[in-house]
């Protein structure tokens, strides 16, 4: 239990640049006080004790406006940014290495008892106020882009955003890096970025084109080929 709470600690230390200490993360973080409580709720639960458990999971949503249900299944490392407005239901699975910002829902979309919240598996980055809904996987170091609304299942290493979510950029399967809010803003399909560097390409043409029409004015008839003369408009008198 020990040894999880310090790698919760090193994780956040090591992935927010506005931690200066581990004493701050302790006393200061929402986000790894929600862990703590969980940890315990989900032993409690485990163990039959649902009221108590259910109880503490109430209590710390109180303190840290984080609700995470005492049955969700949470691997190690789970770094929660930020960590207001974060819902996690009942049924959720969340693997290792994961990060989660704020407005974060992992949500049902139905009422039966089976499973009906999704699973995260190692290394997602769900990005701020993102809903992901269903029962259904989003596969490992998969990056969901801030206020997406995500209702199918996401491939492992694939970046996905809007309402309802849709992959874009390149895939993340084989990067280590780390993503902030999920969103690979470099690969974004920017349409006024894509539009301009369209016109520069004709503006560049027309200007390569420009001047050899120029320069093919200034030699004498007999200097440019028979295919240049022949098209040579002719002057009248």
């Amino acid at each position: 239990m020990l040894k999880a709470l310090r790698e919760e600690i090193d994780t956040i230390l090591r992935l927010d640049p506005a931690a200066r200490s581990r004493l701050e993360i302790v006393l200061a973080y929402p986000g790894f006080h929600a862990v703590v409580f969980h940890r315990f709720a989900n032993w409690l639960w485990r163990h039959g004790l649902l009221v108590l458990a259910r109880s503490v999971s109430n209590l710390a949503r109180l303190l840290t406006l984080i609700e995470i249900h005492p049955a969700a299944a949470i691997g190690r490392r789970l770094f929660i940014d930020h960590g207001a407005g974060v819902v996690i239901g009942e049924t959720a699975e969340i693997g290792d290495d994961v990060t989660l910002y704020q407005g974060v829902t992992l949500g049902g979309t139905t009422v039966s008892r089976g499973k009906r919240h999704p699973t995260l598996e190692n290394g997602v980055i769900v990005g701020a106020g993102a809903k992901i809904l269903g029962g259904f996987t989003v596969g490992a170091g998969a990056r969901v882009g801030a206020n997406a609304v995500v209702l199918h299942a996401v491939a492992p290493g694939e970046s996905v955003a809007g309402i309802p979510a849709r992959p874009i950029g390149v895939s993340h399967e084989t990067r280590k890096d780390f993503l902030p809010y999920g969103t690979p803003c470099e690969d974004l399909p920017d349409p006024i970025a894509r539009c301009v560097a369209s016109l520069m390409d004709e503006v560049a043409y027309l200007k390569q084109r420009l001047t050899e029409i120029e320069r093919k004015a200034e030699f004498p008839a007999e200097e440019l080929p028979a295919e240049a003369r022949a098209a040579r408009p002719t002057r009248r008198i």
